[in-house]
């Protein structure tokens, strides 16, 4: 008992450090886009094969025998190269460029209305209805969605129709990114999945902006905060939080990751002066609250909760 109870705390512990270190991770970008001049592209390209490369490694060094086998099975080769490029790449891209266009703390909020997305997708796909819980965390994701963007005034936009449109985006790249790796997930261990689909992503954004190719303007704080979204932003988080859906269970993990919206925007309120209005602050609680609401169904196994 006094094991498993020793378990359940270090299980939190991590997936609330994970889900706190991917919200400063936003914060940072945030820095880099807009008083750096990095660019999306270069910084995905950086983050995801550095912090892909990494996991792939430690895989090895574990003697993961599945960083191997996953490419030795044709059915899951193409599922895996669809997870790294529509799964990863997609919601690590636009996640960050809605930043770039609005701020971390509004990008991170929006793209938590995913868990509701997947619970339509899912009640569609299987012929389900919707329960009661689902139609209460749609309506509050709906609701707590205007009060953000609009700061209670349902005449203007808080944030631009681009930056609106790339945070909704993430949140279905989000759901994508939680469905997609689940069959790879029953076959192989997660490391391996995480580690490849960041690298595959990392490949392709390369394409686009060459990491060797940096761009922006360069003094210690740039490298401090690249250096942050690499190892402390990608590679800690991740491993953390998928020891901690091994030691309490995905569903649990998922739930505590709602410490990533608060821990980005209380960063971006006291670090970069970001101006948060009470509107705000509920329409940021409703959207968070969709997780704990839909948490008491029954939920799939997932890559993760976020990014």
């Amino acid at each position: 008992m006094a094991i498993e109870t020793n378990n359940t705390r270090k299980g939190i512990m991590m997936a609330v450090v994970a889900a706190t270190l991917w919200g400063i991770s936003g914060t940072c970008g945030q820095f880099l886009f807009q008083q750096r001049e990095i660019s999306v592209e270069w910084l995905m390209s950086v983050r995801m094969l550095g912090a892909g490369g990494l996991l792939l490694v430690f895989a090895l060094a574990k003697k993961d025998k599945d960083v191997r086998n996953i490419w030795l099975d044709k059915p899951s080769r193409s599922k895996l190269l669809m997870f790294g490029i529509f799964g990863m790449l997609t919601v690590q891209y636009t996640y960050f460029a809605a930043i770039k266009f609005s701020n971390a703390a509004t990008a991170t909020i929006l793209q938590f209305s995913a868990p509701v997305m997947i619970a339509i997708y899912l009640a569609i796909r299987h012929g389900q209805r919707l329960v009661k819980q689902e139609y209460l965390a749609i309506s509050l994701a709906v609701l707590g969605t205007i009060l953000l963007v609009t700061h209670g005034n349902l005449r203007a936009l808080n944030i631009s129709p681009l930056a609106f449109g790339l945070g909704m985006a993430s949140a279905v790249s989000l759901a994508t990114y939680t469905l997609l790796p689940v069959p790879l997930l029953k076959k192989f261990s997660a490391v391996s999945v995480i580690g490849w689909g960041l690298f595959i992503g990392g490949v392709a954004i390369s394409f686009v902006k060459a990491p060797w190719r940096p761009d922006g303007v360069w003094d210690i704080y740039t490298y401090a905060n690249t250096l942050f979204v690499v190892i402390f932003g990608t590679l800690f988080p991740f491993y953390l939080y998928l020891q901690a859906v091994h030691l309490i269970g995905g569903q649990k993990a998922s739930v505590l990751t709602s410490a990533e919206p608060l821990s980005a925007t209380l960063i971006s309120v006291v670090i970069l002066g970001l101006s948060f209005k009470f509107m705000d602050w509920i329409g940021a609680l409703l959207i968070i609250a969709t997780v704990f609401i839909l948490s008491m169904k029954k939920t799939n196994t997932s890559a993760g909760a976020s990014i």
